[in-house]
């Protein structure tokens, strides 16, 4: 009993200058004793009151690790888990890999009786990662879709969202009768359209292994049993890339964006393609910013004829004179 008095003492001590050296500490609970503050101690690894001093918790677990880190870099390095879930992976990245490298714990090379299991092991590794048909259908399209992206310079957001909508598909039981890439390229594209990064149909099409015709059927089959819900595209959300592919300043990209915002207005976007919209807006502009462009090279960057950038370049400045 005397021990606990002296012991308890100690901490009603302790807690005094606990209460100027580390004002930071924060109340947990109420003291079952007093009903004051409960406060941690993580050096002593207990949980007493900040009134009377009684030890409401002792023996206390760390559960977080062992080690220190001071920047991200350090954290990063000496932190023992592994890599996020991701939707780009048939398995959510859940499983194991064996890494390429034939090296021990310590970094050594392993020999060549070793080695040939390691391989061996590898390529066992990789079979049972795909079990099913399903997962092998899986593994197959998403790495259509990332090598699609990469060509396209999507962002990670609208490849983990095609990665969904393939899921939702297979999901749906709407895979028979289609093939992989054809479903791949379409979640990609509407992926794409959902996030506000649109991609045409024919840059798209470019990077895939399907046809045009064939990814615009898709498409519209898997925005209807899906539901997806996708409005048109604003023919605005064209006009920066365009720019700066055709290396053209900033005047002409204002003046085309109130070129696209009149013809909204006059609704005479309504039924024409937004990428022939924004393409010949941003020709239209150059014109009028007295900037030497050619409909050949907006023909090329925008992936659409030079007669429906005249149709439309004639349109577009009909409406801002009408204004």
């Amino acid at each position: 009993m005397s021990e606990r008095v002296n012991r308890t003492r100690g901490v009603r001590r302790r807690d005094r200058t606990a209460e100027t050296d580390a004002p930071a500490e924060r109340a947990e609970s109420a003291c079952p004793e007093c009903g004051g503050d409960v406060v941690s101690d993580a050096e002593r690894a207990e949980r007493l009151c900040a009134g009377c001093g009684l030890i409401v918790e002792g023996e206390r677990i760390d559960r977080g690790p062992e080690w220190r880190a001071f920047d991200a870099e350090e954290r990063e390095d000496r932190s023992r888990v592994g890599a996020p879930t991701t939707n780009m992976l048939h398995d959510r990245g859940l499983s194991t890999t064996i890494d390429w490298q034939d090296r021990d714990a310590y970094g050594k090379l392993i020999g060549p009786r070793r080695r040939a299991r390691m391989q061996r092991l590898r390529v066992w590794d990789e079979r049972f990662r795909a079990k099913n048909g399903r997962e092998r259908n899986l593994k197959q399209a998403l790495g259509e879709i990332d090598r699609m992206a990469s060509a396209l310079g999507l962002p990670e957001n609208v490849r983990e969202t095609a990665g969904v909508l393939y899921r939702r598909a297979l999901e749906a039981g709407l895979l028979p009768g289609r093939s992989i890439e054809g479903m791949a390229t379409a979640c990609l594209y509407g992926a794409a359209r959902q996030a506000g990064v649109p991609r045409s149909l024919g840059e798209v099409s470019d990077v895939s292994r399907v046809a045009e015709l064939d990814v615009q059927r898709t498409y519209r089959y898997l925005s209807r049993e899906l539901g997806l819900g996708i409005v048109p595209t604003d023919p605005t959300t064209y006009v920066p890339r365009f720019v700066s592919a055709l290396e053209l300043g900033e005047e002409v990209a204002r003046v085309a964006l109130d070129l696209l915002e009149t013809a909204k207005s006059r609704r005479v976007h309504s039924g024409k393609s937004p990428v022939g919209l924004a393409a010949a807006a941003v020709y239209a502009a150059a014109y009028l910013a007295n900037e030497s462009v050619t409909q050949a090279a907006v023909s090329d960057v925008a992936g659409v004829s030079e007669v429906t950038i005249r149709n439309r370049y004639q349109e577009l400045l009909d409406a801002q004179a009408d204004r």
